[in-house]
């Protein structure tokens, strides 16, 4: 039997859900959610029902976490609350690199890193540029930051015409320029603080450090711990988000189980299994539900908590999280006032810092970092390939419109600030796949002629 046979549906219920089930299965599919998200923003909040888009971010959400109550609208349930979950994600991301991936050594890291700075660094520069002097100019952050989701969604697009090398660069570049946006909405972002609620957000940090040092490996002390730790950063100041990160550093990165003892725990479940037998219906008898509850707890137990959490998040946040926060965030109008932000030093900084700024940075660092033997080129890549990826770089698009939300809060020209970020990283996404393109096409043409 194949495997289109053995996924094909068998009765209307599957039939329903197939087609679903194979979009989640695309590389690509998260982005193309985005994507559509965007344009239902767009399309919902220009059109006659324009009001009731308004009126649905405005709706009021109650919470009561831990017998504290909280009263939230939609936009801030999404914005505080429901991304702090897509920052632990992108904590856990970056405590797995940290480990046992691209940024595990300095040497590893050295190339991304360098590339990271510039590319955060030109950007910001950039931008202040245009702004200096305005009140706009608190928005420095917005063109500093990368969609790692839509940039390495290109990226899939090109498939083999870009060298793996390329693609390991554009990850842990993104992840190391996520660190850097959060250092930045933590540092620079932040309100007046709320030193009891700090005091108290410290207490239950040092309570989960405490439970990650003493061994415990269960999810629920940390998820709970983690609730609490949200409520307190709320309140303290520090945009709530930055929770989602502490948390993710907090959990075990050590499995309950040793290596060693995996293979035999699995050995003995399966001799149990076959030992069991089939009844009528396809019901199993004791020993071999015995024997699956084992296996269960067995694969469960040899993988870590942090690549669990990571592994269950993703489809959370990539199918849920992240559209919800298009659908509320891009609902830009297009007024005369919102539109002429383009050509006003506010739209030129994000537009340059975005277009220009981040594939001149990153090419430039990396340059820099090749040119004085702090790393190498990864094996296959060419500067040219370098600076398509840096094009890549300047999506900006989830992250931007984060951080435009916090550096712009109620200003007038939030709006065109939005309508920037989005023409900026279609503009950026285009360029990057073009060149990327060509360039793939080039390196095929050169390797058939070479044999």
């Amino acid at each position: 039997m194949t495997e289109t046979q053995a996924t094909r549906p068998r009765n209307a219920v599957q039939l329903l859900w197939w087609p679903f089930q194979k979009f989640a299965q695309l590389q690509s599919a998260s982005s193309i959610l985005l994507i559509l998200c965007t344009l239902a923003a767009l399309a919902w909040a220009n059109s006659l029902w324009g009001d009731a888009y308004h009126h649905f971010k405005e709706f009021p959400v109650g919470l009561n976490l831990g017998g504290v109550p909280m009263m939230l609208n939609v936009e801030l349930f999404v914005n505080d609350a429901l991304m702090a979950v897509f920052f632990l994600l992108v904590g856990l991301e970056i405590k797995r690199e940290m480990l046992a991936g691209e940024l595990a050594s300095l040497k590893q890291a050295a190339l991304p890193i360098m590339a990271a700075v510039g590319g955060m660094l030109a950007p910001a520069g950039i931008f202040l540029v245009w702004n200096h002097g305005l009140s706009s100019a608190h928005g420095w952050g917005i063109p500093m930051a990368t969609d790692i989701a839509f940039a390495l969604g290109v990226m899939t697009l090109l498939g083999k015409r870009v060298p793996i090398g390329l693609k390991v660069f554009l990850v842990a570049l993104a992840i190391i320029d996520d660190i850097g946006a959060i250092l930045v909405i933590a540092i620079f972002y932040t309100n007046k603080l709320n030193l009891p609620s700090l005091f108290v957000a410290l207490g239950i940090l040092l309570t989960l450090v405490y439970l990650n040092r003493s061994q415990v490996k269960h999810p629920a002390p940390y998820l709970i711990g983690g609730l609490f730790l949200w409520i307190a950063v709320f309140h303290s100041g520090i945009h709530a988000t930055i929770a989602g990160v502490l948390l993710a550093f907090c959990i075990p990165h050590k499995a309950k189980l040793r290596e060693e003892e995996f293979a035999p725990r699995v050995n003995a479940a399966l001799e149990k299994y076959r030992a069991g037998e089939l009844k009528a219906g396809s019901i199993l008898d004791d020993c071999r539900v015995e024997a699956i509850h084992e296996l269960e707890a067995t694969c469960e137990g040899v993988e870590p908590l942090l690549q669990r959490l990571e592994s269950k998040l993703h489809h959370i946040v990539s199918f849920g999280i992240l559209p919800l926060f298009a659908l509320v965030n891009a609902g830009v109008e297009f007024s005369p006032e919102v539109t002429h932000v383009l050509v006003e030093p506010l739209g030129l900084g994000i537009l340059m810092g975005l277009v220009l700024g981040k594939p001149i940075g990153i090419t430039l660092f990396a340059w820099l970092a090749v040119r004085f033997k702090m790393a190498a080129l990864p094996a296959g890549t060419t500067w040219a390939q370098v600076a398509g990826a840096g094009m890549l770089g300047g999506i900006g698009f989830t992250m931007s419109i984060f951080i435009a939300g916090l550096g712009l809060p109620g200003h007038d020209m939030l709006d065109g600030a939005k309508l920037t970020i989005l023409v900026s990283s279609i503009l950026a996404g285009a360029s990057g796949y073009l060149v990327l393109r060509l360039l793939g096409r080039k390196a095929v043409r050169d390797a058939a002629e070479a044999t």
